[in-house]
């Protein structure tokens, strides 16, 4: 998140449209991150993203400074990807086994396998890993999200979700076991015998229109496929989940919504 400081923040809070916009456009790929993470459609994210920022614009004046700002923009971020009508109707209620199945259906042998087009295997690659986080339910994932792929201190994590710390550890530690129970399971990635490769997968899921012929999220910023399987057959087993789960590159939001959330905001009062 852009560095926004506590006078950029009083000047928001009084109104200053500038300072607002700044505010704005500071933390929107952060919060669109989060919400792609959480809700896996880069469509559902880009609403998602909008309302809440909406929603901080909106309740800015109860900022108090009680905990940073980034704390607290994650605080109204997450408990709208946890709470809204909208984001739980169109939860998918995924489950590991399910996901299993769909993955298995259709794999192509060795010899229809994709060939070398890193791009969208790349693409391939994060849509499934943050498909695979929809098979945990809504607070689970948020814990891992948190913990695992944005990698925030426990306490902190535990202040956004507004649960003790000790709480906090034990849903992540479940999600954590989880994740990575079914990763070392399935996935070529994370362990050569597992069932699922990407080069298998992708025939299978372009047919099924799952990705298309150019990427539906940014991947300018992503570590190379290439470069993701070298690490992955180099990293103890423990390990290769959590580095398949943040080699995404930012994730940055698909377009500026200062101006559109703050047109929003004036119609809205």
């Amino acid at each position: 998140m852009t560095r926004i400081s506590n006078a950029d923040i009083e000047l928001a809070q009084d109104g200053n449209p500038k300072a607002l916009e700044n505010l704005v456009r500071g933390i929107q790929d952060r919060v669109h991150k989060l919400a792609l993470r959480m809700l896996a459609d880069p469509n559902l994210a880009q609403d998602a993203t909008q309302e809440i920022l909406i929603r901080i614009v909106t309740k800015l004046s109860t900022f108090r400074g009680d905990s940073t700002f980034e704390t607290w923009t994650y605080r109204v971020a997450t408990n709208y990807l946890l709470t809204a009508r909208k984001v739980i109707a169109n939860d998918p209620g995924l489950s590991f086994q399910m996901f299993s199945d769909d993955l298995l259906n259709g794999l192509a042998d060795d010899q229809n396998a994709a060939p070398e087009d890193h791009v969208m295997l790349n693409e391939l690659r994060l849509r499934c890993t943050m498909a695979m986080l929809l098979c945990l339910d809504r607070d689970h994932r948020a814990a891992y999200v948190l913990g695992d792929v944005l990698e925030f201190e426990h306490v902190t994590a535990a202040d956004v979700l507004e649960i003790t710390p000790s709480t906090y550890r034990k849903r992540l530690s479940r999600a954590r076991a989880r994740v990575q129970d079914f990763t070392a399971k399935t996935c070529g990635l994370a362990s050569p015998a597992a069932p699922c490769s990407c080069r298998k997968r992708l025939p299978a899921a372009m047919d099924m229109g799952r990705i298309g012929t150019s990427p539906s999220v940014d991947l300018v910023d992503a570590p190379h496929f290439s470069d993701i399987e070298t690490q992955a057959s180099k990293t103890q087993a423990d390990l290769v989940t959590a580095k398949l789960q943040r080699a995404t590159g930012p994730l940055a939001s698909p377009k500026d919504y200062a101006a559109e959330v703050l047109r929003l905001v004036e119609t809205r009062g």
